[in-house]
């Protein structure tokens, strides 16, 4: 019989853990708790012990419940979990909810300025009760200073409680607050407050605790690991690319990668000595008019990219058909969230892959690369702008909110002075003159790419061309062969790109019984997930998608499993249908596993998802 292995791990094993736990700060949007919890965040994480954050926040200014959850463990399980030791409970709004996800045996902190209602109270919870308020109002003047600095009081609190290292964390402030020493003594005042109150009126630390890892763990920890979002991840991508044109319009969860891309030119792509801005970066009216601008840049020769989310997607489509027919590169990320419509735009999902797949009216299949994380993000960048330009082609890298918006821990990023963009086939002035004549379309190599020429490179490279029909000439055509020519070339082209995206992450383990497969953010819960069935003697194989076109891998691992299961964050199962139309796996041999609720995914899901419909297989074998 099949059972649930996430069931048997009690709570007082859970509890009495040493990294390996996991607590979750409740606030309201807009207080200011937001630099609390990354100080605790960057804390752990110095520490050198594995670490994950994730920020839910709402769609508003300010008003509305924000949370923070941290998951520590020492063994580096660190994908989002429901299972909370600890709740720091700082919004009144929120107590029931937040008291009521506490695991039997944990902890809730809160501000005893105000009693709690009996109805609140769980006997098999303690609660932790710190005037924070009172201790505010004696110690700070100003409702505004007062309201920030009660966030960074419980961070000493918690300090406390887990067994923070407080010298990590005034170190931590110093660093932040250099150059305004009153601000860091009024941060450090706050947090030392915290801190003592816990130690005089609780017995700390609690039996769920923190403990830095070994010097030669933390040493190894500071040189190779960092702290870094996928937006941030992925400006510097373009950055390091040799992009130099951006355009944009602003829209949640994409903003923040156009915010940092101006930050990192206005340090690196602005000459020295002239001050001469070497990059041109657009906040567009809308949408539509950005991708244009960065047709407009790449058909110039420049690598050029814009940012945005599935309704931004929704308005580029006529003109990203035009890219492809017209085969002018074009790099566009995609930070997925919740849709359709404008949807739940601070939730993540995974819901615009068949969107992106094949946007555009007519027949378009473009190229997709799916970064796990905000290294991927990185060094897929650099990939996306060497596939658009080699292929000629937009090319999609489709990250999501979770990725995006959220700090993950990372291997270092690492930047090769010898990197030289591929330019694909771009005609030199002394090649053009050697041609005869040239021709847009023709001749192509065999990716199926004809070469292309930059403006001003030299007369005979001049050509005049239509985004509707041509031929392989280039020259106006509605002869039903000719158009048909030129798009099975751009077949043949979109299916040579399958041996040049990112390969997908295939590992085999003995005594699979099934496969699984996931793409993007859903990695850690999956890898998780595959860890708890395999210790209760259910092994599967795993992969992760990483590229569309599906490289020869991916027809290889559907092709060795009667039953793969496809673990996918959105509700239509996407990638499934999107293995079913571009491979030849049968339909029946796929099952779906899907998570849309806005939330990161947790290995949960994933183990009860698979064991149900392992049960339901069970019984129809038995039953027929």
């Amino acid at each position: 019989m099949l059972h649930d292995p996430l069931g048997e791990t009690s709570a007082a094993a859970r509890r009495d853990s040493v990294n390996r736990f996991a607590f979750k700060l409740a606030n309201v949007n807009g207080t200011g708790s937001a630099s609390a919890n990354g100080l605790l965040m960057q804390a752990i994480f110095r520490m050198g012990i594995p670490v994950s954050g994730k920020n839910l926040f709402p769609s508003n200014i300010q008003g509305l419940p924000t949370w923070y959850e941290i998951r520590v463990d020492r063994d580096g399980r660190t994908a989002r979990t429901d299972r909370f030791d600890l709740m720091v409970a700082m919004n009144a709004e929120t107590y029931a909810r937040d008291i009521d996800e506490v695991q039997p045996g944990g902890w809730v902190l809160f501000d005893s300025s105000w009693p709690l209602k009996p109805t609140l109270l769980r006997s098999d919870v303690t609660f932790l009760g710190v005037p924070y308020a009172a201790i505010c109002a004696e110690s700070f003047g100003g409702v505004r200073e007062r309201t920030l600095m009660k966030n960074i009081v419980y961070v000493g609190t918690l300090a406390a409680l887990l067994d923070i290292d407080m010298d990590v964390i005034e170190g931590m402030l110093a660093e932040k607050f250099a150059a305004k020493p009153k601000l860091e003594a009024s941060n450090t005042k706050a947090i030392r407050l915290g801190y003592e109150y816990a130690q005089a009126h609780f017995s700390c630390p609690l039996p769920i605790r923190l403990e830095a890892m070994g010097p030669e763990a933390r040493a190894r920890a500071a040189a190779d690991a960092i702290l870094i979002t996928g937006n941030t991840a992925t400006a510097l991508g373009a950055l390091y690319a040799g992009a130099t044109v951006a355009a944009w319009y602003p829209i949640t969860p994409s903003t923040s990668i156009l915010d940092a891309f101006t930050e990192l030119c206005e340090e690196y792509r602005v000459d020295p000595e002239t001050k001469e801005r070497r990059c041109c970066i657009i906040q567009a009216e809308d949408e539509l008019a950005a991708i244009g601008m960065v047709i407009g840049a790449a058909w110039a020769g420049a690598r050029a990219f814009t940012a945005t989310s599935g309704p931004g997607i929704s308005l580029m489509t006529e003109l990203i058909g035009l890219a492809y027919y017209a085969e002018i590169p074009a790099v566009i990320v995609d930070v997925q969230r919740v849709g359709p419509s404008t949807g739940m735009p601070t939730r993540t999902q995974q819901g615009d892959i068949l969107l992106c797949a094949y946007a555009s009216h007519g027949d378009t299949k473009h190229v997709l690369l799916f970064p796990g994380d905000p290294g991927e993000c990185f060094h897929f960048m650099v990939r996306a702008f060497d596939l658009a330009e080699r292929f000629q082609t937009p090319v999609f890298m489709l990250s999501d909110l979770d990725i995006g918006m959220n700090d993950w821990v990372v291997p270092r990023l690492t930047w090769d002075d010898a990197y030289r963009p591929d330019r694909g086939r771009v005609l030199s002035k002394e090649e053009l003159e050697a041609l005869p004549r040239y021709y847009r379309y023709s001749p192509e190599d065999w990716q199926g790419v004809a070469a292309r020429t930059l403006p001003g490179t030299s007369p005979k490279g001049a050509f005049f061309t239509r985004g509707s029909g041509h031929n392989k000439l280039g020259g106006y055509t509605e002869l039903p062969d000719e158009y048909q020519e030129v798009m099975d070339r751009l077949a043949r082209k979109h299916w040579t790109a399958r041996n040049f995206v990112p390969p997908a992450v295939v590992e085999t383990r003995p005594g699979a019984s099934f496969g699984v497969i996931t793409v993007g953010s859903c990695d850690l819960a999956v890898r998780e997930a595959l860890s708890e069935l395999a210790a209760n003697g259910l092994a599967g194989d795993y992969m992760r998608v990483r590229g569309f076109p599906f490289g020869p891998e991916v027809e290889s691992f559907l092709r060795r499993h009667d039953r793969t299961f496809v673990v996918e964050q959105n509700r239509d199962g996407q990638m499934r249908s999107l293995l079913t139309l571009e491979t030849g796996a049968a339909k029946s041999r796929l099952f779906s596993v899907r998570a849309y609720g806005g939330l990161p995914l947790q290995a949960g899901q994933v183990v009860r998802s698979i064991l149900r419909q392992l049960r339901e297989t069970e019984q129809a074998v038995r039953s027929a």
